[in-house]
Protein backbone atom coordinates (compact mmCIF):
# COMPACT_ATOMS: atom_id res chain seq x y z
CA UNK A 1 0.00 0.00 0.00
CA UNK A 2 1.06 3.55 -0.80
CA UNK A 3 2.11 5.96 2.16
CA UNK A 4 -0.44 8.85 2.15
CA UNK A 5 2.08 10.95 1.60
CA UNK A 6 5.57 10.46 -0.30
CA UNK A 7 7.59 13.73 -0.78
CA UNK A 8 10.87 13.64 -2.37
CA UNK A 9 13.82 16.43 -2.80
CA UNK A 10 11.12 19.41 -2.13
CA UNK A 11 12.28 22.82 -2.85
CA UNK A 12 10.69 25.94 -2.02
CA UNK A 13 12.58 28.58 -4.53
CA UNK A 14 12.43 32.33 -4.07
CA UNK A 15 14.64 35.39 -6.51
CA UNK A 16 18.62 34.61 -5.31
CA UNK A 17 17.22 32.26 -2.65
CA UNK A 18 16.29 28.69 -1.73
CA UNK A 19 15.05 28.72 1.57
CA UNK A 20 13.91 24.79 1.60
CA UNK A 21 16.07 22.38 -0.26
CA UNK A 22 16.39 18.55 -0.27
CA UNK A 23 13.66 17.12 1.99
CA UNK A 24 12.74 13.59 1.78
CA UNK A 25 10.07 11.48 3.64
CA UNK A 26 6.83 9.56 3.66
CA UNK A 27 3.94 9.35 5.68
CA UNK A 28 1.32 6.41 6.50
CA UNK A 29 -1.69 6.59 7.48
CA UNK A 30 -1.95 7.20 11.45
CA UNK A 31 1.86 8.37 11.99
CA UNK A 32 3.43 11.27 13.53
CA UNK A 33 6.33 12.94 11.90
CA UNK A 34 7.99 15.23 14.06
CA UNK A 35 9.49 18.01 12.07
CA UNK A 36 12.61 20.06 14.51
CA UNK A 37 14.23 23.20 13.90
CA UNK A 38 14.93 27.00 15.02
CA UNK A 39 12.98 29.74 13.21
CA UNK A 40 14.48 30.62 9.57
CA UNK A 41 15.01 26.55 9.36
CA UNK A 42 12.62 25.72 6.86
CA UNK A 43 10.06 23.70 9.05
CA UNK A 44 6.89 26.14 8.81
CA UNK A 45 7.81 26.66 4.73
CA UNK A 46 8.00 22.82 4.40
CA UNK A 47 4.38 22.61 5.92
CA UNK A 48 2.93 25.84 3.48
CA UNK A 49 4.49 24.17 0.43
CA UNK A 50 2.93 21.08 1.48
CA UNK A 51 -0.25 22.72 1.55
CA UNK A 52 -0.13 25.08 -1.81
CA UNK A 53 0.37 27.95 0.49
CA UNK A 54 3.63 29.52 -0.27
CA UNK A 55 3.22 32.88 -0.98
CA UNK A 56 4.42 34.62 -4.44
CA UNK A 57 7.02 34.79 -6.38
CA UNK A 58 8.10 31.49 -4.60
CA UNK A 59 8.07 28.28 -6.63
CA UNK A 60 7.93 25.17 -5.13
CA UNK A 61 9.34 21.71 -7.06
CA UNK A 62 9.97 18.33 -5.92
CA UNK A 63 10.88 15.25 -7.97
CA UNK A 64 7.92 13.50 -6.43
CA UNK A 65 4.74 15.16 -4.22
CA UNK A 66 2.32 12.22 -4.36
CA UNK A 67 -0.80 12.50 -2.34
CA UNK A 68 -2.52 9.16 -2.04
CA UNK A 69 -5.31 8.88 0.19
CA UNK A 70 -6.65 4.85 0.60
CA UNK A 71 -9.65 3.82 -1.73
CA UNK A 72 -9.22 6.91 -3.43
CA UNK A 73 -7.22 8.20 -6.67
CA UNK A 74 -3.29 9.20 -6.19
CA UNK A 75 -2.42 13.22 -7.00
CA UNK A 76 0.66 15.26 -7.65
CA UNK A 77 0.11 17.89 -5.32
CA UNK A 78 2.57 19.73 -7.39
CA UNK A 79 -0.02 20.12 -10.34
CA UNK A 80 -2.07 21.39 -8.21
CA UNK A 81 -3.99 24.59 -9.79
CA UNK A 82 -5.16 27.16 -7.23
CA UNK A 83 -8.72 26.39 -8.67
CA UNK A 84 -7.83 22.44 -7.83
CA UNK A 85 -6.65 22.90 -4.39
CA UNK A 86 -9.39 23.95 -2.21
CA UNK A 87 -10.57 20.12 -2.67
CA UNK A 88 -7.28 19.03 -0.70
CA UNK A 89 -6.46 22.08 1.18
CA UNK A 90 -8.47 21.66 4.25
CA UNK A 91 -11.01 18.99 3.12
CA UNK A 92 -8.13 16.61 3.37
CA UNK A 93 -5.69 18.42 4.95
CA UNK A 94 -6.22 20.36 7.92
CA UNK A 95 -4.05 22.62 9.65
CA UNK A 96 -3.20 24.48 13.11
CA UNK A 97 -1.23 27.57 13.91
CA UNK A 98 1.03 28.46 16.83
CA UNK A 99 -1.13 31.71 17.59
CA UNK A 100 -4.90 30.91 17.39
CA UNK A 101 -5.66 34.07 18.58
CA UNK A 102 -4.26 35.66 15.46
CA UNK A 103 -5.83 32.49 13.39
CA UNK A 104 -9.45 32.82 14.29
CA UNK A 105 -11.39 35.97 13.22
CA UNK A 106 -12.05 38.36 16.60
CA UNK A 107 -15.40 39.74 15.02
CA UNK A 108 -17.20 36.39 14.44
CA UNK A 109 -18.06 34.16 17.23
CA UNK A 110 -16.29 30.60 17.47
CA UNK A 111 -19.22 28.90 17.24
CA UNK A 112 -19.94 30.81 13.96
CA UNK A 113 -16.28 30.05 12.80
CA UNK A 114 -16.82 26.08 13.55
CA UNK A 115 -20.36 26.32 11.56
CA UNK A 116 -18.36 27.62 8.24
CA UNK A 117 -16.02 24.96 8.74
CA UNK A 118 -18.63 22.31 8.78
CA UNK A 119 -20.22 23.02 6.10
CA UNK A 120 -17.85 24.36 3.80
CA UNK A 121 -16.61 20.88 2.55
CA UNK A 122 -20.25 19.00 3.22
CA UNK A 123 -23.80 20.07 2.38
CA UNK A 124 -25.62 19.96 6.25
CA UNK A 125 -28.71 21.18 7.70
CA UNK A 126 -28.82 23.83 10.07
CA UNK A 127 -29.37 20.96 12.96
CA UNK A 128 -26.96 18.75 11.40
CA UNK A 129 -24.16 21.35 11.28
CA UNK A 130 -24.70 21.63 15.26
CA UNK A 131 -25.01 18.36 15.87
CA UNK A 132 -21.57 18.18 14.24
CA UNK A 133 -20.36 21.07 15.89
CA UNK A 134 -21.10 19.57 19.68
CA UNK A 135 -19.57 15.90 18.40
CA UNK A 136 -16.42 18.13 17.54
CA UNK A 137 -16.36 20.03 20.06
CA UNK A 138 -16.44 17.11 22.95
CA UNK A 139 -13.61 15.21 20.73
CA UNK A 140 -11.90 18.21 21.56
CA UNK A 141 -13.00 17.75 25.41
CA UNK A 142 -14.32 22.05 25.14
CA UNK A 143 -17.85 20.52 26.13
CA UNK A 144 -18.49 17.21 28.61
CA UNK A 145 -20.84 14.30 26.94
CA UNK A 146 -24.02 15.34 28.78
CA UNK A 147 -23.34 19.81 28.39
CA UNK A 148 -27.30 21.68 28.47
CA UNK A 149 -27.85 23.35 25.94
CA UNK A 150 -27.79 26.63 27.43
CA UNK A 151 -24.07 25.99 28.03
CA UNK A 152 -23.43 24.67 24.26
CA UNK A 153 -25.02 27.78 22.98
CA UNK A 154 -22.97 29.82 25.52
CA UNK A 155 -19.76 28.42 24.51
CA UNK A 156 -21.39 29.25 20.65
CA UNK A 157 -21.40 32.79 21.30
CA UNK A 158 -18.54 33.43 22.42
CA UNK A 159 -15.97 35.87 20.95
CA UNK A 160 -12.16 34.67 20.66
CA UNK A 161 -10.91 37.40 23.15
CA UNK A 162 -13.29 35.37 25.94
CA UNK A 163 -10.97 32.36 25.69
CA UNK A 164 -7.51 30.99 27.27
CA UNK A 165 -5.32 30.60 24.88
CA UNK A 166 -5.16 26.58 25.32
CA UNK A 167 -9.34 27.08 24.86
CA UNK A 168 -8.57 28.84 21.84
CA UNK A 169 -6.10 25.94 20.49
CA UNK A 170 -8.96 23.44 21.12
CA UNK A 171 -11.12 25.77 18.79
CA UNK A 172 -8.15 25.75 15.87
CA UNK A 173 -7.83 21.69 16.35
CA UNK A 174 -12.03 21.57 15.96
CA UNK A 175 -11.83 23.41 13.21
CA UNK A 176 -9.19 21.57 11.01
CA UNK A 177 -10.76 18.56 12.00
CA UNK A 178 -14.38 19.57 10.78
CA UNK A 179 -13.82 18.30 7.33
CA UNK A 180 -12.43 14.72 8.49
CA UNK A 181 -8.87 15.28 7.35
CA UNK A 182 -6.52 12.69 6.21
CA UNK A 183 -3.79 14.90 7.44
CA UNK A 184 -3.07 17.54 10.12
CA UNK A 185 -0.39 20.35 9.79
CA UNK A 186 0.26 21.21 13.73
CA UNK A 187 2.82 24.33 13.39
CA UNK A 188 3.99 24.84 16.93
CA UNK A 189 1.15 24.32 18.24
CA UNK A 190 2.09 24.60 22.11
CA UNK A 191 4.64 27.01 21.62
CA UNK A 192 2.87 30.12 23.84
CA UNK A 193 0.97 27.61 26.01
CA UNK A 194 1.84 26.99 29.72
CA UNK A 195 3.39 23.79 30.36
CA UNK A 196 0.24 22.04 31.35
CA UNK A 197 -1.85 23.12 28.90
CA UNK A 198 0.92 21.79 26.27
CA UNK A 199 0.75 18.57 28.10
CA UNK A 200 -3.34 18.51 27.56
CA UNK A 201 -3.14 19.41 23.59
CA UNK A 202 0.09 16.81 23.22
CA UNK A 203 -2.33 14.15 25.26
CA UNK A 204 -4.97 15.20 23.09
CA UNK A 205 -3.44 15.45 19.96
CA UNK A 206 -2.27 12.35 20.42
CA UNK A 207 -5.33 10.60 20.98
CA UNK A 208 -7.05 11.95 18.28
CA UNK A 209 -4.32 10.31 15.82
CA UNK A 210 -4.90 7.45 17.11
CA UNK A 211 -8.62 7.19 17.19
CA UNK A 212 -8.90 8.92 13.90
CA UNK A 213 -5.73 7.03 12.14
CA UNK A 214 -4.95 10.44 10.89
CA UNK A 215 -1.31 11.30 9.43
CA UNK A 216 0.08 14.19 12.01
CA UNK A 217 3.31 16.50 10.89
CA UNK A 218 4.06 18.02 14.24
CA UNK A 219 6.44 21.39 13.88
CA UNK A 220 8.42 22.75 16.79
CA UNK A 221 11.67 23.89 17.36
CA UNK A 222 11.32 21.89 21.04
CA UNK A 223 12.59 18.39 20.81
CA UNK A 224 11.34 17.42 24.10
CA UNK A 225 7.60 18.25 22.69
CA UNK A 226 8.02 16.29 19.37
CA UNK A 227 10.05 13.79 21.23
CA UNK A 228 6.49 13.23 23.08
CA UNK A 229 4.22 12.53 20.03
CA UNK A 230 6.04 11.60 17.23
CA UNK A 231 7.73 8.41 16.24
CA UNK A 232 10.26 9.49 13.20
CA UNK A 233 11.77 12.91 13.16
CA UNK A 234 13.19 15.40 10.92
CA UNK A 235 15.88 17.76 11.88
CA UNK A 236 15.95 20.91 9.87
CA UNK A 237 18.89 23.33 9.80
CA UNK A 238 19.74 26.33 7.01
CA UNK A 239 17.01 24.82 5.05
CA UNK A 240 17.87 21.25 4.81
CA UNK A 241 17.13 18.19 6.22
CA UNK A 242 20.75 17.28 8.48
CA UNK A 243 19.36 14.08 10.39
CA UNK A 244 16.42 11.67 9.97
CA UNK A 245 15.05 8.96 11.54
CA UNK A 246 13.42 6.84 14.63
CA UNK A 247 12.74 9.30 17.50
CA UNK A 248 14.59 6.69 19.82
CA UNK A 249 17.88 7.05 17.68
CA UNK A 250 17.67 10.49 17.00
CA UNK A 251 17.24 10.84 20.97
CA UNK A 252 20.12 8.50 22.25
CA UNK A 253 22.60 8.35 19.26
CA UNK A 254 22.44 12.03 17.44
CA UNK A 255 24.75 11.99 14.69
CA UNK A 256 24.53 15.77 14.02
CA UNK A 257 25.97 18.34 15.95
CA UNK A 258 22.99 20.69 15.56
CA UNK A 259 20.92 17.67 16.52
CA UNK A 260 23.15 17.20 19.87
CA UNK A 261 22.70 20.93 20.42
CA UNK A 262 18.90 20.97 20.36
CA UNK A 263 19.17 17.99 22.77
CA UNK A 264 21.12 19.56 25.31
CA UNK A 265 20.40 23.13 25.19
CA UNK A 266 17.39 22.75 27.28
CA UNK A 267 17.56 22.96 30.87
CA UNK A 268 16.99 19.38 31.79
CA UNK A 269 16.80 18.00 35.78
CA UNK A 270 19.89 15.58 35.61
CA UNK A 271 22.48 18.78 35.35
CA UNK A 272 22.70 21.81 36.92
CA UNK A 273 25.25 23.66 34.84
CA UNK A 274 27.19 26.77 35.24
CA UNK A 275 26.31 27.95 31.42
CA UNK A 276 23.46 26.23 29.34
CA UNK A 277 25.30 24.72 26.24
CA UNK A 278 24.72 26.79 23.04
CA UNK A 279 24.40 25.07 19.33
CA UNK A 280 27.77 27.20 18.34
CA UNK A 281 29.39 24.78 20.91
CA UNK A 282 28.64 21.41 19.72
CA UNK A 283 28.85 23.24 15.42
CA UNK A 284 32.52 24.19 16.91
CA UNK A 285 33.09 21.16 19.02
CA UNK A 286 33.87 22.93 21.94
CA UNK A 287 34.20 20.98 25.50
CA UNK A 288 30.65 21.24 27.54
CA UNK A 289 31.37 22.68 31.03
CA UNK A 290 31.17 20.10 34.49
CA UNK A 291 28.26 19.96 35.99
CA UNK A 292 28.18 22.45 39.21
CA UNK A 293 28.25 19.90 42.28
CA UNK A 294 25.55 20.07 44.85
CA UNK A 295 28.20 21.13 48.02
CA UNK A 296 28.55 24.90 45.60
CA UNK A 297 24.93 25.13 45.02
CA UNK A 298 24.46 24.62 48.97
CA UNK A 299 27.29 27.08 49.58
CA UNK A 300 26.13 29.38 47.26
CA UNK A 301 22.67 29.90 48.47
CA UNK A 302 23.80 30.37 52.39
CA UNK A 303 25.91 32.85 51.35
CA UNK A 304 22.80 34.92 49.98
CA UNK A 305 20.60 34.12 52.98
CA UNK A 306 23.12 36.38 54.89
CA UNK A 307 23.16 39.47 52.59
CA UNK A 308 20.70 42.44 52.81
CA UNK A 309 17.48 42.21 52.13
CA UNK A 310 17.15 44.70 48.65
CA UNK A 311 13.31 43.43 48.30
CA UNK A 312 10.44 42.52 51.13
CA UNK A 313 6.86 42.51 50.55
CA UNK A 314 4.37 41.69 53.50
CA UNK A 315 0.96 40.50 52.92
CA UNK A 316 -0.01 42.17 49.52
CA UNK A 317 -2.96 42.18 47.78
CA UNK A 318 -3.76 43.87 44.52
CA UNK A 319 -7.51 43.98 43.44
CA UNK A 320 -9.17 44.68 40.09
CA UNK A 321 -12.62 45.70 39.67
CA UNK A 322 -14.64 43.43 37.55
CA UNK A 323 -18.45 44.61 37.16
CA UNK A 324 -18.41 46.57 40.32
CA UNK A 325 -16.71 44.17 42.61
CA UNK A 326 -12.92 43.76 43.90
CA UNK A 327 -11.23 40.89 42.75
CA UNK A 328 -8.27 40.03 44.21
CA UNK A 329 -5.10 39.11 41.84
CA UNK A 330 -2.60 39.01 44.35
CA UNK A 331 -3.73 37.67 47.94
CA UNK A 332 -1.60 38.09 50.95
CA UNK A 333 2.00 37.54 49.19
CA UNK A 334 5.19 37.74 51.30
CA UNK A 335 8.87 37.19 50.24
CA UNK A 336 12.23 38.39 50.20
CA UNK A 337 14.90 38.57 48.35
CA UNK A 338 18.63 39.14 49.24
CA UNK A 339 21.33 41.43 47.08
CA UNK A 340 22.59 39.33 44.52
CA UNK A 341 19.73 36.53 44.61
CA UNK A 342 17.72 35.12 41.86
CA UNK A 343 14.55 33.99 43.07
CA UNK A 344 12.40 32.42 40.41
CA UNK A 345 8.05 32.75 40.41
CA UNK A 346 6.74 29.89 38.43
CA UNK A 347 2.63 29.47 37.77
CA UNK A 348 0.48 29.02 35.21
CA UNK A 349 -0.98 31.94 33.27
CA UNK A 350 -3.96 33.80 35.20
CA UNK A 351 -2.13 33.13 38.21
CA UNK A 352 -0.89 36.57 39.04
CA UNK A 353 2.75 36.57 38.70
CA UNK A 354 2.71 39.38 36.08
CA UNK A 355 0.39 41.65 38.13
CA UNK A 356 2.87 40.57 41.42
CA UNK A 357 6.01 42.21 39.34
CA UNK A 358 3.79 45.30 38.69
CA UNK A 359 3.10 45.99 42.24
CA UNK A 360 6.04 45.37 43.51
CA UNK A 361 7.20 48.29 40.68
CA UNK A 362 4.56 50.14 42.20
CA UNK A 363 3.12 50.26 38.65
CA UNK A 364 -0.18 49.26 39.95
CA UNK A 365 -1.52 50.35 43.14
CA UNK A 366 -1.28 47.81 45.91
CA UNK A 367 -5.14 47.12 47.77
CA UNK A 368 -3.05 46.27 51.32
CA UNK A 369 0.31 45.04 52.20
CA UNK A 370 3.96 46.73 52.02
CA UNK A 371 6.69 47.14 49.91
CA UNK A 372 10.13 47.85 50.97
CA UNK A 373 12.99 48.27 48.38
CA UNK A 374 16.48 48.78 49.79
CA UNK A 375 15.11 49.18 53.66
CA UNK A 376 12.46 52.02 52.22
CA UNK A 377 9.02 51.61 52.64
CA UNK A 378 7.83 52.55 49.07
CA UNK A 379 3.93 51.08 49.82
CA UNK A 380 2.23 54.50 49.27
CA UNK A 381 4.57 56.73 48.12
CA UNK A 382 3.99 59.35 45.19
CA UNK A 383 5.30 59.03 41.52
CA UNK A 384 7.64 62.16 42.19
CA UNK A 385 9.09 60.27 45.34
CA UNK A 386 9.47 57.08 43.41
CA UNK A 387 11.22 58.89 40.31
CA UNK A 388 14.72 58.06 42.19
CA UNK A 389 13.79 54.85 42.70
CA UNK A 390 12.82 54.01 39.66
CA UNK A 391 16.91 53.99 37.67
CA UNK A 392 17.29 51.38 40.86
CA UNK A 393 14.46 49.00 39.65
CA UNK A 394 14.01 47.75 35.79
CA UNK A 395 11.71 45.00 33.89
CA UNK A 396 12.34 42.85 30.96
CA UNK A 397 8.93 42.23 29.18
CA UNK A 398 8.37 38.56 27.25
CA UNK A 399 7.95 40.59 23.97
CA UNK A 400 10.36 42.82 23.43
CA UNK A 401 9.00 43.74 20.22
CA UNK A 402 5.93 44.89 22.24
CA UNK A 403 7.97 46.79 24.65
CA UNK A 404 10.17 48.74 22.13
CA UNK A 405 9.18 51.56 20.46
CA UNK A 406 8.91 50.64 16.44
CA UNK A 407 9.13 54.71 15.88
CA UNK A 408 12.63 54.72 17.78
CA UNK A 409 15.67 53.56 16.63
CA UNK A 410 18.03 51.73 19.05
CA UNK A 411 20.10 55.13 19.64
CA UNK A 412 16.99 56.51 20.78
CA UNK A 413 15.30 53.83 22.79
CA UNK A 414 18.73 53.83 24.80
CA UNK A 415 19.70 57.17 25.36
CA UNK A 416 15.89 58.24 26.14
CA UNK A 417 16.83 56.45 29.93
CA UNK A 418 19.92 58.51 30.29
CA UNK A 419 18.07 61.65 29.47
CA UNK A 420 15.53 60.99 32.11
CA UNK A 421 17.75 59.60 34.65
CA UNK A 422 21.43 61.38 34.40
CA UNK A 423 20.04 65.04 32.53
CA UNK A 424 23.13 66.62 33.08
CA UNK A 425 25.38 63.49 31.07
CA UNK A 426 26.93 64.49 28.26
CA UNK A 427 25.67 62.83 24.66
CA UNK A 428 29.28 61.94 24.35
CA UNK A 429 29.75 59.90 27.28
CA UNK A 430 26.23 59.24 27.36
CA UNK A 431 26.48 57.46 23.43
CA UNK A 432 29.81 55.76 24.47
CA UNK A 433 28.15 54.14 27.64
CA UNK A 434 25.00 52.79 25.23
CA UNK A 435 27.84 51.65 22.47
CA UNK A 436 29.74 49.58 25.56
CA UNK A 437 26.33 48.21 26.78
CA UNK A 438 25.70 46.80 23.15
CA UNK A 439 28.88 45.45 22.96
CA UNK A 440 28.27 43.47 26.61
CA UNK A 441 24.87 41.75 25.23
CA UNK A 442 26.51 41.11 22.06
CA UNK A 443 25.71 43.63 19.45
CA UNK A 444 27.66 46.27 18.63
CA UNK A 445 27.62 50.17 17.29
CA UNK A 446 26.01 48.90 13.83
CA UNK A 447 22.94 48.24 15.76
CA UNK A 448 22.56 52.30 16.29
CA UNK A 449 20.45 53.47 13.48
CA UNK A 450 18.52 50.86 13.20
CA UNK A 451 14.88 49.95 14.18
CA UNK A 452 13.51 46.81 16.16
CA UNK A 453 11.57 45.03 13.08
CA UNK A 454 14.94 44.82 11.45
CA UNK A 455 16.47 42.11 14.18
CA UNK A 456 15.73 38.69 15.15
CA UNK A 457 13.42 37.68 18.16
CA UNK A 458 16.78 36.92 20.06
CA UNK A 459 18.51 39.99 19.14
CA UNK A 460 15.69 42.30 20.13
CA UNK A 461 15.53 40.61 23.47
CA UNK A 462 19.60 41.21 23.75
CA UNK A 463 18.34 45.05 23.23
CA UNK A 464 15.53 44.99 25.61
CA UNK A 465 18.06 44.12 28.40
CA UNK A 466 20.62 46.58 27.18
CA UNK A 467 17.77 49.02 27.91
CA UNK A 468 16.53 47.57 31.00
CA UNK A 469 21.00 47.89 32.20
CA UNK A 470 21.75 51.44 30.85
CA UNK A 471 20.60 53.20 33.94
CA UNK A 472 22.74 50.94 35.85
CA UNK A 473 19.97 49.40 37.82
CA UNK A 474 20.49 47.25 41.12
CA UNK A 475 17.10 44.95 40.38
CA UNK A 476 15.75 43.46 37.59
CA UNK A 477 12.19 41.56 37.10
CA UNK A 478 12.08 38.80 34.04
CA UNK A 479 8.48 38.97 33.19
CA UNK A 480 8.77 35.72 30.81
CA UNK A 481 11.82 37.03 28.92
CA UNK A 482 12.76 34.32 27.28
CA UNK A 483 9.28 31.89 26.59
CA UNK A 484 9.02 33.30 23.53
CA UNK A 485 12.32 32.37 21.68
CA UNK A 486 13.91 29.46 20.18
CA UNK A 487 15.76 26.49 22.83
CA UNK A 488 19.01 27.26 21.24
CA UNK A 489 18.40 31.37 21.03
CA UNK A 490 16.84 30.83 24.38
CA UNK A 491 19.73 29.03 25.74
CA UNK A 492 22.20 31.65 24.65
CA UNK A 493 19.95 34.91 26.84
CA UNK A 494 19.81 32.99 29.78
CA UNK A 495 23.56 32.86 29.46
CA UNK A 496 23.64 36.29 29.24
CA UNK A 497 21.32 36.69 32.24
CA UNK A 498 23.58 34.82 34.72
CA UNK A 499 26.77 36.68 33.43
CA UNK A 500 25.13 40.28 33.61
CA UNK A 501 24.17 39.45 37.38
CA UNK A 502 28.16 38.12 37.97
CA UNK A 503 29.39 41.69 36.32
CA UNK A 504 26.95 44.22 37.53
CA UNK A 505 25.61 42.64 40.93
CA UNK A 506 22.40 42.34 39.86
CA UNK A 507 18.98 40.94 41.49
CA UNK A 508 16.59 39.14 39.86
CA UNK A 509 12.75 38.16 40.31
CA UNK A 510 12.86 35.83 37.60
CA UNK A 511 9.41 34.76 36.26
CA UNK A 512 8.00 31.85 34.16
CA UNK A 513 5.49 28.95 33.27
CA UNK A 514 8.60 26.71 32.81
CA UNK A 515 9.78 25.17 35.67
CA UNK A 516 13.14 23.84 34.04
CA UNK A 517 13.87 27.16 32.86
CA UNK A 518 13.51 28.72 36.31
CA UNK A 519 15.21 25.91 38.31
CA UNK A 520 18.34 26.96 35.92
CA UNK A 521 18.13 30.08 36.56
CA UNK A 522 16.89 30.45 40.49
CA UNK A 523 18.51 29.93 43.75
CA UNK A 524 15.23 30.23 45.52
CA UNK A 525 12.00 29.63 43.54
CA UNK A 526 8.38 30.61 44.69
CA UNK A 527 5.57 28.62 42.95
CA UNK A 528 1.94 31.03 42.78
CA UNK A 529 -1.29 29.87 41.75
CA UNK A 530 -4.21 32.07 42.23
CA UNK A 531 -2.53 34.77 43.81
CA UNK A 532 -0.88 33.15 46.05
CA UNK A 533 2.15 31.35 46.99
CA UNK A 534 2.17 27.91 47.48
CA UNK A 535 5.35 26.98 48.69
CA UNK A 536 9.05 28.86 49.08
CA UNK A 537 12.21 26.75 49.01
CA UNK A 538 15.65 25.92 46.73
CA UNK A 539 15.64 25.22 43.52
CA UNK A 540 16.33 22.11 43.68
CA UNK A 541 14.15 21.09 46.49
CA UNK A 542 11.35 22.57 44.63
CA UNK A 543 12.63 20.91 41.72
CA UNK A 544 13.21 17.29 42.65
CA UNK A 545 11.17 17.38 46.30
CA UNK A 546 8.04 19.55 45.81
CA UNK A 547 5.58 19.10 48.78
CA UNK A 548 2.39 20.78 47.05
CA UNK A 549 0.39 18.71 45.01
CA UNK A 550 0.45 21.92 42.28
CA UNK A 551 3.71 22.14 42.00
CA UNK A 552 4.12 18.47 41.60
CA UNK A 553 1.68 18.87 38.70
CA UNK A 554 3.71 21.52 37.17
CA UNK A 555 6.82 19.05 37.27
CA UNK A 556 5.01 16.16 35.61
CA UNK A 557 3.84 18.06 32.97
CA UNK A 558 7.68 18.93 31.62
CA UNK A 559 8.28 17.17 28.29
CA UNK A 560 11.23 15.04 29.84
CA UNK A 561 14.04 13.56 27.29
CA UNK A 562 15.87 12.16 30.32
CA UNK A 563 19.26 12.93 27.87
CA UNK A 564 22.67 12.73 29.34
CA UNK A 565 25.06 15.24 28.25
CA UNK A 566 26.32 14.64 25.00
CA UNK A 567 29.86 15.54 24.03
Amino acid sequence: MPPLLNVQNLEVRFPGHTPVRGVSFRLAPGQVLGIVGESGSGKSLTALALMGLVPAPGIVQAECLAWSPPQQPAVDLGTLTPQSWPRYRGRAMGMVFQEPASSLNPVYPCGWQLAEACRAHQPLTPAQVRQRQVQLLQEVQLLPPDAPGAMVQSLFNRYPHQFSGGQLQRWMLAIALASDPWLLLADEPTTALDVTIQAEILTLLKRLCQHRQMATILISHDLAVVGDLAGHVLVMYQGTVVESGDKSAIFHQPQHPYTRGLLVCRPTARHRLPALPTLADFLENRPLPPPIPAAVTAQRLSHLQHQPVLLQVQDLRVAYRRQGQASLAVNGVSFAIHRGETLGLVGESGCGKSTLARAVLRLLPPHSGRIFFDGQDITHRSAAQLRPLRRRMQLIFQDPLGSLSPRMTVREALLEPLRIHSPRQSHRLALAQVVTLLERVGLDAAALPRYPHQFSGGQRQRLAIARALVTSPDFIICDESVSALDISIQAQVLNLLKQLQTEFQLTYLFISHDLSVVHFMSDRIMVMNQGQILEIGSADQIYHHPQHPYTQSLIQAIPHLDIPLVS
